[in-house]
């Protein structure tokens, strides 16, 4: 199986993060949440997969680009 990054969209505050390692997520399902201009945005996923790493921790600043996870699918 292959292995896939998700990076974030945009600068922000992580709320929460929705999954756990080593949980199953499905396609457009919920990684994490961001705070960005006082919005709160969902990270999907691309493509369904099991979550290998996450790379954040809820509070931290994040920039556009950065690598969130890892999932392989």
């Amino acid at each position: 199986m292959a292995e896939f990054e998700v990076r974030s969209e945009i600068a922000g505050v992580v709320r929460t993060i929705e999954a756990a390692v080593g949980s199953t997520l499905e396609r457009d399902g919920t990684l994490l949440v961001l705070e960005s201009m006082k919005m709160e945005i969902p990270v999907l996923v691309p493509q369904g997969g099991k979550v290998k790493t996450i790379f954040v921790e809820e509070g931290a600043m994040i920039e556009e680009g950065q690598k969130l996870a890892l999932l392989e699918g």
